[in-house]
């Protein structure tokens, strides 16, 4: 069975605090240290339904989905010049070291690769973010978005920071800066920050993240473990892959997302999945993590070849509202659901069957009713709550979408415009 949950570091990694910032125990936040359970509760705003099991390869395992994390904690051995031997999971272990930030350059072009190149081009759009407050600290990845200092993260790397807490981010260069929180969005998990007295940085290069297909090349970059500029690269395993996150109803997250097998870990919240053009595709912001099947199994965190990013195009939507107004909108469908299956003890969806509709919404024009239903957004096939939640959530507010829906032995097709929330 599959839980869809927050993966958090699952081991005590570390990450190089800030230079006038001392060495200092570091614990991990709440939420970030385990798997608590997803949320069972849905979004009223849109489908959000309990997370539905599913089956993986591994005999005697689970797959967990989950965000890539804030990283919380110590790194072990010696500053980015002399090398990682080991990072290990102990709690206990403290020490820490403040490493310069790497710079990605291609030193022979007539020797550059596709992920060579790529990397050159988006590296200086790639920061570390670093947050603080009385509870702790931890860092992740950001994509700048303007040359005078407008970022995108993860809501989750941010959030933890809570009242009074700090964040300051330090761009590919090495230089640190101050940073606000402009504002946030739990449902997309994107957030926007300002850096204070910025100027001159490199803003990435979106690409049309409709346009990627299955098996085009895939970079990431960020900071995994806090080791900032870490260029992975791979394929687009799959895209409008559906995946919930949070664990609990405040941080619920339901992703359209690009599914990648680029290395993505716990850090790399927030920073850039990229094309072979070097052009952003995606914010990387969750991983898939195997745990045991047995009572009090051990999981196996961190990068298993299966990380989520969201798509590029929702993300520069999302970001500029929140530069423009704060806040964010997102499509609104205006119903509860739960996955619908042939028999009830089957794990095998079969349509997102409404439970309730909301007076007034779009639902409701469109003449949805409870008990129908939904097999298909468009031309995309629906056979959980979660996927049609993740189906409306990757559409613009006041879009017509057609939906097929089974009623009693009839389907049929019917016309919605879809409504608008923050």
């Amino acid at each position: 069975m599959s839980e869809h949950q927050h993966p958090g570091p699952g081991q005590q990694f570390g990450w190089p605090p800030p230079a006038q910032q001392p060495p200092q125990q570091a614990p991990a936040y709440p939420g970030y240290g385990g798997f608590p359970t997803a949320p069972t509760t849905p979004d009223p705003t849109t489908p959000l339904p309990a997370p539905q099991p599913e089956r993986t390869p591994s005999r005697g395992s689970r797959l967990r989905i989950g965000l890539a994390g804030l990283v919380v904690g110590a790194l072990v051995g010696g500053g980015a010049g002399a090398g990682v031997a080991s990072l290990v999971d102990d709690p206990g272990t403290t020490s820490s070291s403040s490493s310069p930030a790497q710079s990605v350059t291609i030193k022979d072009p007539e020797r550059a690769t596709t992920t060579t190149a790529a990397a050159a081009k988006a590296a200086p759009s790639v920061v570390t973010v670093y947050v603080a407050s009385g509870s702790g600290a931890g860092s992740g990845s950001g994509v700048v978005l303007t040359a005078d200092g407008y970022v995108l993260t993860n809501n989750h790397v941010v959030a933890e920071g809570g009242q009074g807490g700090s964040v300051q981010v330090r761009t590919a260069d090495g230089s640190l800066y101050d940073a606000e929180v402009v504002g946030t969005d739990p449902a997309f998990d994107l957030a926007v920050l300002r850096l204070e007295d910025a100027r001159d940085l490199t803003p990435a290069t979106f690409a049309d993240s409709d346009a990627v297909q299955v098996g085009d090349v895939a970079v990431a970059i960020g900071a995994p473990l806090g080791l900032s500029n870490t260029v992975t690269d791979g394929i687009i395993s799959a895209t409008n892959r559906a995946v919930a996150t949070g664990s609990t109803q405040d941080d619920a997250t339901v992703l359209d997302a690009i599914q990648t097998d680029a290395a993505i870990n716990p850090g790399n919240s927030g920073g850039a999945l990229v094309d072979g053009a070097g052009e952003v595709i995606g914010i990387n912001t969750a991983i898939a993590t195997v745990a045991s099947g047995l009572p009090g199994g051990q999981s196996q965190s961190g990068n298993i070849g299966v990380g989520f990013a969201i798509p590029g195009n929702a993300a520069q939507r999302v970001a500029q509202e929140i530069i423009e107004t704060g806040k964010a909108t997102r499509a609104y469908l205006g119903v509860r659901a739960r996955t619908a299956a042939d028999d009830e003890n089957s794990e095998v969806g079969t349509g997102a069957q409404l439970e309730t509709v909301e007076p007034g919404s779009a639902a409701e024009q469109a003449g949805l009713q409870p008990g129908d239903v939904v097999t298909a957004v468009g031309d995309r096939p629906v056979t959980t709550s979660t996927e049609l939640t993740a189906a409306v959530r990757s559409l613009a507010p006041g879009a017509t979408v057609e939906l097929t829906v089974r009623r009693g032995s009839d389907t049929r097709t019917l016309d919605v415009t879809l409504g608008e929330t923050s």
